[in-house]
Formats: C-alpha cells, structure tokens, sequence
C-alpha cells in the first residue's frame, strides 16, 4: 500500500471528527464559554495559572505525548499494519479523543478537581479511595516503564549511512538538559512579566535550534543505570516547584520540535508517497506476533500494546492534574482536549507509518524484538524510521532525520516522567486524607508522597525491563480510562445529559483490559514468579472490580428513583463546587 493513500484516507476522518462529532458532544454535554473557569476563581500562580491557550494546548500535548503514541504503535506492527492502522483511526476518535474532552470537561466543572474526586462526588467516599488507589497504581507502572525507555533512548547508537555508533541518543540528552535548564528563564518571562506571547514563541524556537545544535557538538555519553538516577532525582525535585517554573515553559519549547517534527513527518510521507514509495511490513502478521512471547493473542493485546495512540486514562490525570486548573474559557475544552487526542492520533499514524515503511521489516524485528529482551529499544526504530522516510522523500540526509525523530521523543518522555511524578504526589496526599481523618504532618509533606513516588517507579524500572512492564501499565493505562468514562458517565447521568459516547467506549475497554489482566496473571506472572507484577495485577483486579460494582450500584439506583434524587437542589451542588478550592 502507497503511504500517502494512509494519509488520504486518514486525516479527512480525524477533520471530521473535530469539527462534527466534537461539536455534537459539545451540545450534549452543555459546554458554556462564558463560565468562570478554576484558572480564574483559585488563581493562585502556582497551580492555578490561566495562561494563552496556544501556551497550555502546548503543555498539555507534550504531557500527553510522551513515549506511548511511539512505543505502542511501534511494537504492535509486529501484528501487521492494517490492524494497527484500523485502532488508531477507531480508537483516537471515538474512545480516546471522547475520554479526553469530557473528562476535561468535568473537571473543570468540579472546580478543577481530580477524576478521583469526581468519582468520589458521584460514587461516595469508597467510589474516591479505590478510583485514587487504582490511579495511583497505574501512574507508578507509567513512570517505569517511562524510566527505562528514557534511560535506553536517551544512550543509543546506530549505524546511519554507512558510519557506526553515532551517538543520536547523546544527541538528544544534550539537548534536553539545555531546554530544562532555560526552562526558569523563559518562565520568568512568561509568567512573571507577562511578555507578549508570539515573542516568547520566537524565544523558544531559538533555544530549541540553540539545544539541537548543542546537540550535535557535544553529545552526552552517559551509563544508562546512572541516567536512571539522575531522572528519579530530577522527577522527584520538579514534583515540588511551581509548573510555570519548568514544566510549563520546558514543554513550551518542546513542543516546537514535535509540531516540526509532526509537520515535516507528514511533508516527507507526502513526498515519499508521490515518489511510490509503501508499507514494507506485511499487513497482517497475526500468527507470527501472536506467538512471540512479549506478545500473545491479538485480542486484547494489540488494544492495550497501541495504548496512548488510541486511549490513554493517563490523560484524563494531565486534564484533572493540572489542565482544568488553567484553561482560561470552557470553549477551548475543545482544541486542548479533544484536538490533543487526535493530533496525537496523527502522531501515532505517523509513527506507524515511519516504522512500516522507513524501516526494513527485517531491521524492524532486530530493532523491537531481539533476542535478549532487555535490548528492545522503539524508540530509536521510530528514529531510524523517521530518518529513513524524510531521506526518500525529501532528500534530508538519513542522519538528521533520525536525529530529528529521536528528539520528537526524549523531551516529552521526560515531561511525561515529572508530570506523572508531581500527579501521584498529589494522589498520595488525597489517598491520606482520605483514610486518615487528621493525616501526620509527615504524610503531608511533598517530599514524603514525591520520595514515595520515584522510590517505587525507580525500584520497579530498574529491576525489569520496560518491554516486560509495558503489556501491564498499557492495560492498566486503558483501565483506567475505562474507569474515568464510567465516572464521566455516571457524572452526566445524575444531571440528565446524554451519555452514551462515554458509556460504549467505557464497557468496551472494561471488558478488553480486564481480559488483558487476567491472561497476564497466568499466563505470564505467575509463571514467571514475578512477585511485584504479580501483586500489581492482582491489585489492579480488585480495585476495578470494585469501582465497576460501585457504578452499577449507582446506575440501577438511579433507573429506579430518576435522576432528581442525585441533584441538589436549585443548582446548589454547582455552586458549593465553584466554592470549593482543591488544588
């Protein structure tokens, strides 16, 4: 198949969708533009900050961005192309762009509250502890399976065009040291002057460039297990400082090199197309990769490997985190939301499509799935194919372009990392005051939940392989995004709204994940005798278990005495949430 047809036929579906489908959900769940948002009534400078609506859709897409819509559709080829296209398009648009928007949407409502305080307003106290604790969960199986993909990106080599062990990852780990530490700087600027935006645009293109061509001259050689540490110590201090400090103006800058990188992508597969060129891997590869062991049937596996290229519960945790809590007007809930969702659907398209075609299918297998596990890298088979597509089609030499795509990657793994860190942090300070009636002052403390936090994601990184946790923290990943539409669900049924968007997408991926946890405990854990995966998984089970029961608990409850019996009365419950601060 010519690549550029994968275009055609792909884009005018993800247009439609923004433009129809998200306006039909609009309307039916009462988005209102002239509401006060969180990012004004709590404004505060340090969480709830409302800034330009370009400068948050770029945090928020670089939090949401980070290795899943590369690493997901890159191992999941191994089923064949065609199966892993058809998710994306299905799965982007009705599952995953719909569980971003709406859980947005929520949150704002309630004030910027979490998704487990929401589920806690419309599930009770326990719907709030098993929601938080499963949250938490899946956010420690992020970070480390993020951890050992960023250590392993971040120190690789390859051969491009006939010369050896070019150091593209070093590349890369300069560059990201240089935007993290200018990251203050532009902060400084733009949120304690208030410069004009499209000047700190420039400002952040320069040091983008600036940080590429350091890059290139004085690429960072570092042992991976020592990048590990430096990314725990990392984590756990930006978990603490305010988000204008660093998160917000780092994935400012960011996310200038993954719109070029989108943009010159998408150009190189458009010329590559016209020139003839196509899909190199077979498209269908069932049997071969439903008998390799890091994989298995393609019913659930393929649905949970793809991750956040289709759906991801973690972006409902970056919307409840920290994106409700800025987001100046409820009409741009829209773009920063549901357009996120699928221009992250575009990336994965291209990542499928830079892998598939870019790459030999051969050197493919070799790169994703070698002998030894633990050599597994797709990050640099992205690069690799990234460099091989804008070489075909746009003459860029196979060097720059591998360049260019692990770049596309390093610093959003990294804004994934503390962004994942500084959410649990909050979780865990949630989880005690919802056990503890009058919680220790220690388990209050930011470094307290922030040391727990890297504690465990460094423990588990370093001790397994990231191809071996990626199977678990996908499914858990897409469970909870499962979990978060139910609460969405059950949100919109207690005020009368049409909910079905949310409610199919909810029982699909329940079903898919839970049959994904279950033929992961024995199958694969228990035989191994992997003790943490193990009780993560049992964990896991338990705890959805007992939020799905909540739900339709509620559900029946409500068929049976209306909707009413769940409101207060005369708007009051809207009110006492405009109210509340809980940042």
């Amino acid at each position: 198949m010519n690549i550029l047809l994968v275009l055609v036929i792909s884009l005018p579906i993800f247009l439609l969708a923004y433009y129809v489908y998200a306006n039909y959900i609009s309307a039916s769940i009462g988005l209102d533009r002239s509401k006060k948002t969180p990012a004004f009534t709590y404004q505060d400078n340090s969480d709830f900050v409302p800034p330009h609506k370009w400068v948050l859709m770029g945090h928020h897409f670089a939090s949401i961005a980070g290795a899943g819509p590369i690493v997901g559709p890159a191992i999941a080829l191994y089923y064949g192309f065609v199966p892993v296209w058809l998710w994306i398009l299905v799965g982007a648009v009705f599952f995953g762009a719909v569980h971003d928007f709406t859980s947005l949407f929520v949150s704002i409502r309630e004030g910027g509250r979490s998704m487990a305080e929401v589920a806690g307003n419309t599930l009770g106290k326990s719907g709030f502890i098993l929601f938080i604790s499963f949250t938490i969960v899946m956010i420690v199986l992020v970070t480390s399976a993020f951890l050992g993909l960023t250590a392993k990106a971040l120190t690789s080599t390859a051969a491009i065009d006939g010369v050896e062990n070019i150091r593209i990852g070093g590349i890369a780990s300069t560059s990201v040291v240089i935007m993290t530490l200018t990251a203050p700087i532009l902060g400084y600027f733009l949120y304690k002057r208030r410069s004009n935006t499209a000047a700190m645009t420039l400002a952040a293109s320069v040091i983008a460039i600036a940080a590429v061509i350091a890059g290139l001259l004085f690429p960072i050689t570092i042992d991976p297990k020592v990048w590990m540490v430096i990314l725990t110590v990392y984590s756990f201090i930006a978990a603490g400082i305010p988000v204008w400090l660093v998160l917000q103006p780092r994935d400012f800058t960011n996310v200038h090199i993954l719109y070029a990188g989108i943009a010159l992508l998408t150009l190189g597969i458009i010329a590559a197309g016209l020139k003839g060129m196509a899909i190199s891997a077979p498209a269908f590869n069932i049997a071969q990769a439903q008998a390799h062991s890091s994989l298995g049937s393609i019913f659930p596996v393929l649905f949970i490997t793809v991750a956040c290229g289709a759906i991801s519960g973690f972006h409902a945790l970056v919307s409840g985190g920290t994106s409700s809590k800025q987001i100046r007007s409820e009409g741009d809930a829209r773009m920063v939301g549901f357009g996120s969702m699928l221009l992250e659907g575009v990336l994965a398209l291209g990542v499928l499509i830079a892998v598939g075609a870019g790459l030999k299918f051969a050197d493919y297998q070799a790169i994703v799935f070698p002998a030894q596990a633990a050599g597994s890298n797709p990050i640099l088979a992205f690069a690799l194919g990234c460099g091989g597509i804008l070489n075909y089609g746009l003459g860029i030499p196979a060097y720059f372009g591998s360049i260019l795509g692990i770049l596309m990657v390093e610093g959003f793994v990294i804004t994934s990392l503390d962004t994942a860190v500084r959410l649990n942090r909050y979780l865990f300070e949630e989880l005690w005051s919802a056990l503890f009636k009058h919680p220790p002052k220690l388990l209050k403390s930011y470094l307290f939940n922030s040391g727990l936090s890297v504690v465990i994601m460094f423990y588990l990184g370093y001790t397994n392989a990231y191809i071996t946790i990626w199977p678990i923290f996908g499914t858990a990943n897409q469970l909870l995004a499962a979990l978060t539409l139910i609460a969405v669900s059950a949100w919109l049924m207690m005020r009368g709204k049409k909910m079905w968007f949310a409610v199919i997408p909810a029982i699909l991926m329940l079903t898919t994940t839970l049959i994904s946890l279950l033929l992961l405990l024995f199958n694969k854990y228990l035989p191994q005798g992997n003790i943490a995966l193990i009780s993560a998984d049992i964990l896991l089970l338990l705890l959805s278990f007992g939020l799905t029961a909540k739900a339709v608990d509620l559900f029946f409850k409500n068929k049976k005495q209306g909707h009413e019996k769940f409101l207060r009365h005369g708007g009051e419950e809207e009110k006492i949430a405009n109210e509340m601060h809980l940042g």
